[in-house]
This record gives C-alpha cells, structure tokens and sequence, in this order.
C-alpha cells in the first residue's frame, strides 16, 4: 500500500452527499476502501431563522467540492473515481489547459489541517447565526432570568455574537447585553 493524501474532488454544485454516496459505493463495490478511507463534505452547522423558531441546519464551506483520503498509486482507483455519477474530476494541476486531464495535487497539511478543524468544531455543535437581527427589530428573550419578556434591539455586535436590547421594567428601559441564541424574533 502506498501513502495515503489528501485530494479535493470536484463534484455537481448541490449534489455533494449523492456524488458522495455514489463514490463511498462504487469504492466498496471495487474493494477499494482501504486505498481511499474518507470521504468528507466540509460542513459547518449554523441556525437559521425561519418564522420566528430557530432552526439548525448544515451549510456546505466549499459547495462543488469534495475532500478525499486516497492511495493514487494504483491506476484503477482514480479513474473510478472520476467516472462516478456526480464526479467532474480532481482538482489539479493549474498549467495545464486541458481540465479533464488535470493530474491530481494533494493538498498540503497546513490546508488539511484548517479544513479538518472546521470540519471537527462542525461536530461540536458550535453554530453560528446565519442571519443576525436589525436594529430596531422586536425580539423576545427565551434564556435567563428575564425570559419572557420583549425588548427592541438598539446595537447589535456581530464578532461576538451578541446584541443590546431595550427591556422596559418597571416602566424604564434598561440595556441588556444577550447573546444571539438567548433572544428569538418576535412573530
């Protein structure tokens, strides 16, 4: 068995999971698993929110990519890959005119290790808000001791994931400082 790389496919834009289905199959129909272990589409988790509820969902970081750990030495494999279903080719070699005969370039292990960290805090769960609220915008807080209660958003700080919200208690307003998944927009 020869050195196992890390190689960027590129795939049908939208069709990501079903031209990774396909390959994770056609690779196991051949008993080609153990030159090409993974098989990863670079996801990150972000909520989303639609009708006032809070959503997760998965939002592809490179939409028309695919990341694969293969063995390319041996001659079958990457031509099973780029005849798969949804498969347009490798991601290779730049000077070279001809895209279909590009020869695979395995990316570098700084450029491995960045995708995989992503990949990894996507696993963790750490998501982040895909569309954040407007000033001015009504919202109604859903976490801590004054869950409940409505305030208006007057400042809104996007690199910490945080917001200011206007709450009247007891007839004044008072500013409170809340994170983005501790308010929910007010229907």
């Amino acid at each position: 068995m020869g050195e196992l790389k890390w190689y960027v496919v590129r795939s049908v834009s939208g069709q990501e999971k079903k031209a990774k289905n396909y390959l994770e199959t056609e690779l196991g129909r051949h008993n080609l698993t153990e030159l090409v272990p993974q098989v990863l589409i670079p996801v990150e988790k972000v909520f989303e929110m639609r009708n006032g509820k809070k959503r997760v969902r998965e939002r592809n970081l490179y939409p028309g990519y695919i990341i694969i750990h293969a063995d390319l030495g041996h001659g079958e494999v990457d031509h099973i890959i780029t005849s798969t279903p949804g498969v347009i080719g490798f991601l290779g070699d730049k000077d070279k005119k001809d895209s279909a005969n590009n020869k695979p370039v395995p990316l570098h292990i700084n450029e491995v290790n960045r995708i995989l960290g992503i990949v990894d805090e996507a696993e963790e769960q750490v998501a982040t808000l895909d569309k954040p609220y407007v000033v001015g915008e009504l919202v109604k807080i859903t976490d801590g001791g004054f869950a409940g209660m409505s305030g208006t958003v007057s400042e809104i700080f996007d690199e910490r994931k945080k917001l200011n919200v206007i709450v009247k208690i007891f007839g004044r307003s008072q500013p409170m400082e809340l994170n983005y998944t501790q308010v929910e927009k007010e229907a």
